[in-house]
This record gives C-alpha cells, structure tokens and sequence, in this order.
C-alpha cells in the first residue's frame, strides 16, 4: 500500500499540517514577473490621441467640404446649369478607390497618367505610400469611415457600457472576408489591359463613376438602408466592425503595411506586464506579448502606446539599436505623433501638389458633354 505523502512530511520532524491548509506552489505565469522590475513612470505628456483626433476632424472636415460642392455641381448641372454654380472638385475623386487601383494598374501598364479621374489614382498612390511608410495610418488617422466606426463604438461604450470582442473562431474567418472582397477588386481589374481600362473609363459610366456613387446613396432603397443601419449598430457593439470584417481598402492597405518600417514596439526590459496596451488595441491584437507588432490588422492609433504607463515601454518606432541605455535604443528611431502628422501630411498634401503642377488633376470635360452625362446618370451602366 503506498505511503502517504504527508506521513513522510511528519516523519522529518515537521509539524502536522492540516490538508485544508496546504498551498501548493506552481511557476508564475509569466516568468518576466518572477523579477522585480524598476517601474519608469511616463514623466513626459502623450499628445498621440490629440494630433490623431485633430487630424481625423481636419479630414473629416475636408470630406464634408468636397461632398457639398460636388453635390452642388450636381445639381447645378441636373438643371441644365442653373443655380449655384460651382466648379467639380477633383478631390471627391478620393471616394473611387477602384477606379484608384484601375488607373493605377494604366500608369504601371503604359507610363501615361490617365485622363479620366487622375485625382483617383494620386490619391490612392498618397494612401498606400502612407501605409507602406506608417502602417495602416490612413485608416485610423484620415478615413472618414474609420474616423465614423471610432465615434459609434465609443458611443456604443457610453450607451452599453462596454464593447464586444467575437470569439475567436468566428474572429478570425470574419477577418478575411476584407481580404476576399479585395481579392475578387484586384482579379478583375487585373484581367482588364490596360487599352480596356481606358475604354472603360471613356464611357458614360465611367465618366460619371462618382455621380453613379452619389445616386447610390441618394437613391437608396429599403435593403440598402437596413444593411447601413445594420452596420451602424454592429459598429456600435464591435470596435470597427466594417474596417475590422468588411472593408477591403483597409485590407489592401494592411497587405501593404507589412513592408512598413515602422511598428508598434516593444522594450521587454522596461515593460511591467500591466496589460493597459493590449485592453486599448481597438483591433484586439497581444501587444503585451509581443516585441513588435506585425500583424496587418495594426491601424497605428497609438492607442496602446497612449496607454503605457511606462516611459519608452512602447513606442511607434523603427527598429531601435542594439544598445543597453533606453535613450540611446531609440534615438532617433521613434515617429511620434507630432512627426506622424506632419509626415502624414507632407506625403498627402506633396502627392496632391505634384498632382496640379503637373497638369493631371482634373478630369477635362466641356460642360455642354457634363450636363448631357449628370442629367442622364441613371442610364448609363457598365
């Protein structure tokens, strides 16, 4: 019969102890725990959430200009050039991402700048060469949408209490569906030459591409308002429920944003494994356990970073040096908020500029060939 473990216990001369009372010990969960850390407080103001949320009002702004004076142009041609009279302004072109990619794909192909929407192409090169530079900045710093799906989830915050992360199993195949819209965008455009892509774009409908896009709205039947109103309140449960799932430019921009030199990082010698990163990322990413984050799914809020008590503990940053000394780790590697703006800026602003100067900003198109193609909108397919 075996001998009980405890008889061996008394037999060394220990005390009886009760079953009840007896702790068994077992390694910590996190062995950087098992050594005390000298804890950095941030002794420095973290101004990241105020020059990202002063640069998505900026856009926002902006988008709400463009948007009231194309529809003015509009409407200003439906009625055969009476009223307002307004000029179309070449940045609402910025809402065509796939007539973006196709003239994108014509100036890869030939070498020419397309005469049709060229505002669509500049602006989709602006975004992805932000992606490629900064991450997914562009979704959490300028689109519009993005900037909506954070005022509904944090209004659903309010309203709820909390948000809500989907399990995993059905978290990660939702998370590819952005991935297969956007697959099936660049097959298609991609099975077009490039002499197809301006014949195309030549037609009545892909002359009024965006006229078509403003009808869509402006004509919007029952099934199309329930899926909005869907989306709203899905947005409103779920952190960036459409850029998270559904949307497949953040896709194409977070396939892009994996060749970024800058990343969310990590300093394991300073981190006191508080956990704050992680509970911030809006995109439910482990940045309390990685080094850096790689993952395409990063937007470069800077929530996490934001929410670092530690100073230097988390950084947006590039790779940072191979020394012992925090400060001379990251000199001169950290993009902080201040630099993201501006360099942000710069690359939009620069790519709008080049745009003009060199002629291949506006689409040009005699009035008389406009207000035929406004007036008649709703006949042109494609």
């Amino acid at each position: 019969m075996p001998e009980n473990p405890h008889s061996a216990h008394r037999k060394c001369g220990a005390p009886d102890v009760p079953e009840s009372v007896i702790v068994v010990s077992r390694p910590p969960r996190n062995a950087s725990l098992d050594t005390k850390k000298k804890i950095n407080r941030r002794t420095t103001r973290e101004y990241s959430q105020r020059f990202r949320h002063a640069a998505q009002m900026i856009f926002m702004a902006l988008n709400v200009y463009l948007g009231t004076q194309f529809y003015l142009w509009v409407r200003y041609l439906e009625h055969g050039g009476h009223g307002i009279q307004v000029s179309r302004p070449p940045g609402i072109e910025g809402w065509l991402p796939i007539v973006g990619l196709m003239n994108t794909a014509y100036f890869v192909a030939t070498g020419r700048v397309p005469a049709i929407h060229p505002a669509a192409m500049f602006l989709f090169m602006a975004f992805v060469l932000i992606s490629l530079l900064f991450k997914r900045a562009f979704c959490s710093w300028l689109c519009p949408i993005g900037t909506v799906s954070e005022w509904l989830w944090r209004a659903g915050t309010r309203l709820f209490g909390r948000t809500f992360r989907l399990a995993p199993w059905i978290d990660i195949p939702l998370r590819g569906t952005k991935y297969l819209v956007l697959g099936f965008f660049v097959f298609s455009v991609g099975a077009l030459s490039a002499a197809g892509i301006r014949a195309f774009m030549h037609t009545p409908f892909g002359l009024v591409a965006d006229v078509k896009l403003l009808d869509f709205f402006r004509e919007a039947g029952l099934p199309v308002i329930e899926t909005l109103a869907a989306l709203v309140v899905l947005s409103m449960v779920v952190q960036n429920f459409w850029c998270r799932y559904l949307c497949p430019y953040g896709a194409l921009m977070g396939i892009v944003s994996l060749l970024s030199p800058l990343k969310v990082r990590r300093d394991a010698q300073r981190c006191i494994d508080c956990g704050k990163c992680a509970r911030a990322c809006p995109s439910g990413l482990a940045v309390d356990r990685l080094p850096q984050v790689r993952s395409p799914e990063c937007i470069a809020c800077m929530r996490c970073v934001a929410s670092c008590p530690v100073e230097r503990g988390l950084q947006f940053a590039a790779a940072p040096r191979n020394a012992v000394d925090p400060a001379l780790r990251w000199r001169g590697r950290v993009a902080g908020p201040a630099t993201t703006a501006a360099a942000i800026t710069i690359v939009f602003v620069g790519m709008v500029l080049v745009a003009q100067a060199t002629g291949h900003w506006q689409t040009h198109v005699l009035q008389r060939i406009e207000v035929e193609l406004v007036r008649h909108a709703d006949a042109w397919t494609h």
